[in-house]
């Protein structure tokens, strides 16, 4: 594995610092546990499903009683696979599992399955853009391990209830390289990382259910300074409070230092109440958990065969249609890649824009109102209550004259609340259709021009406001009707 890894040192030669903290350089690396998409249990039957009553999915073999041997789940090393082609890492033929021992309440066995020398992936990286500048954080590795159980405190007085259904759970950890430098971001790298894993169905990506979780390793130095003493903030579960554990981390490691102090490296909490970090225990390198090779389970093998198998299925990456939808849609890059944070965002501006021919007044749309619907009513993209094909029709009819942006916004609030279904008998219902009768639009027009002799005469001398403003007392009194356009020519003509 050795030749795989490449140092930190060696490898951060002319990388820039990025931004300062009152004087000092942050250095950022980030393990992720995502849990795995699969129905049962790494090396067992037992069921991953969430919610159960405690200790009612946890077998013999996630126990490790007498008797029993783990059996690796295929499922879970496709995800792996997956995952490998995702990041473009090298995906090792061989790997080998190994026992991870500690002793904790959860932990029935006294030692976690996990790779350790040899990974099933191995580097890679994850590209995002923070703001406009693209960036990348190399990983160090993936590698497959089963998830221990949970300590319950809450109900129990001066006392801890164990829940072992989360044992045996399969598990990716990724490991990346501490290539980030701010909060924004190591924020920026997990929010990617998550969008990756969701979008090739590796894993759910719930953070309140724990299956994704991220631990950020967080040091300072000086630059130019050998690297800091880091400290592992646990099990961060949400982006909000990722940055605030992590800017409030910073600080601390930053004031300790200039009050003379050194900082001793530790597993720390972040507790959201008060917005602080908290050390749990002093935190252990690799030889306190004396790795050997798992006697129970041989050598992962993975053929050529199966790795090609995997990548014909494999589903359209996001930078990669993001980059599709600039060249064949003509969308600006920003669009792209908004519209591309989801399977579910990304499918549905390609139907309503075929349906409407117009793809940038679709990115619009759903950029705008959709997305704004969706913040507002706390729901996800696979619960939008306008279909594509309803939004496409209703661009179309827009873009066709047949209706004003205005009236377009009447009928899309009859779609969201169920008022009607068909875009163009709602138009018909609610008489929203645009007026292009030039000869009744003109006698509105000479209406406004002898009822607003100030505003006619602002404009003949130069303020466009005046004719704006005349603009309006015309689509007013076609009751929204009126052309826009049309509204606009007939109106300087009548004016030069």
């Amino acid at each position: 594995m050795s030749e795989t890894v490449n140092t930190f040192e060696a490898q951060q030669q002319g990388r820039p610092t990025g931004p300062l903290v009152r004087g000092y350089e942050v250095i950022i690396g980030f393990e992720t546990h995502a849990q795995l998409s699969t129905a049962s249990k790494i090396f067992s039957r037992a069921s991953t499903a969430f919610g159960a009553e405690p200790n009612t999915q946890a077998c013999a073999v996630d126990l490790a009683l007498p008797g029993t041997l783990p059996v690796m789940n295929k499922g879970a090393v496709e995800r792996a696979i997956r995952l490998g082609l995702a990041l473009g890492s090298h995906i090792a033929p061989r790997s080998v599992f190994a026992r991870k021992n500690y002793f904790y309440p959860d932990l029935p066995k006294g030692y976690q399955i996990s790779q350790f020398e040899i990974p099933v992936v191995q580097g890679g990286e994850v590209g995002f853009y923070l703001g406009d500048e693209k960036k990348t954080v190399r990983l160090v590795r993936a590698h497959l391990e089963e998830d221990a159980g949970k300590s319950l405190h809450e109900e129990f007085h001066g006392m801890s209830g164990i829940d072992l259904n989360r044992a045996g759970t399969p598990l990716l950890e990724i490991v990346t390289e501490p290539d980030m430098r701010s909060t924004e971001e190591a924020v920026a790298y997990a929010k990617a990382l998550h969008q990756i894993v969701t979008w090739i169905g590796i894993c759910d990506g719930n953070m309140q259910e724990g299956s994704f979780r991220c631990d950020a390793n967080v040091s300072v130095r000086r630059p130019g300074q050998p690297l800091g003493t880091r400290r592992e903030i646990k099990n961060l579960n949400s982006f909000k409070y990722m940055q605030q554990a992590i800017d409030y981390e910073i600080r601390w490691q930053i004031e300790q230092l200039e009050d003379g102090h050194a900082i001793q490296q530790a597993t720390v909490l972040f507790d959201p109440d008060t917005g602080e970090t908290r050390a749990m225990r002093t935190k252990e390198d690799a030889a306190d958990y004396r790795y050997f090779p798992d006697p129970d389970l041989p050598p992962l093998v993975v053929a050529p065969e199966w790795v090609e198998q995997v990548k014909a299925e494999m589903p359209e990456l996001p930078r990669a249609m993001a980059a599709r939808f600039v060249e064949q849609y003509s969308l600006p890059e920003y669009d792209a890649t908004t519209l591309t944070q989801s399977q579910a965002m990304a499918a549905y501006f390609e139907a309503a824009a075929k349906t409407c021919g117009q793809p940038k007044l679709a990115s619009n749309w759903i950029m705008g109102e959709i997305s704004r619907r969706l913040n507002m009513e706390e729901i996800s993209m696979e619960q939008v209550k306008v279909s594509a094909e309803q939004l496409g029709t209703l661009i179309a009819r827009i873009h066709g004259n047949v209706i004003s942006n205005n009236s377009a916004k009447q009928v899309f609030e009859a779609l969201w609340t169920g008022e009607g279904t068909d875009v163009d008998a709602i138009i018909e219902a609610k008489d929203l259709k645009q007026s292009n009768d030039t000869g009744a639009l003109e006698a509105i027009i000479d209406e406004v021009i002898a009822a607003n002799p100030a505003n006619v005469e602002q404009y003949r001398a130069g303020k466009d406001k005046a004719f704006n403003a005349l603009v309006g007392q015309v689509m007013k009194a076609s009751k929204g009707k009126a052309n826009p356009a049309q509204v606009n020519e007939l109106l300087k003509a009548k004016l030069a």
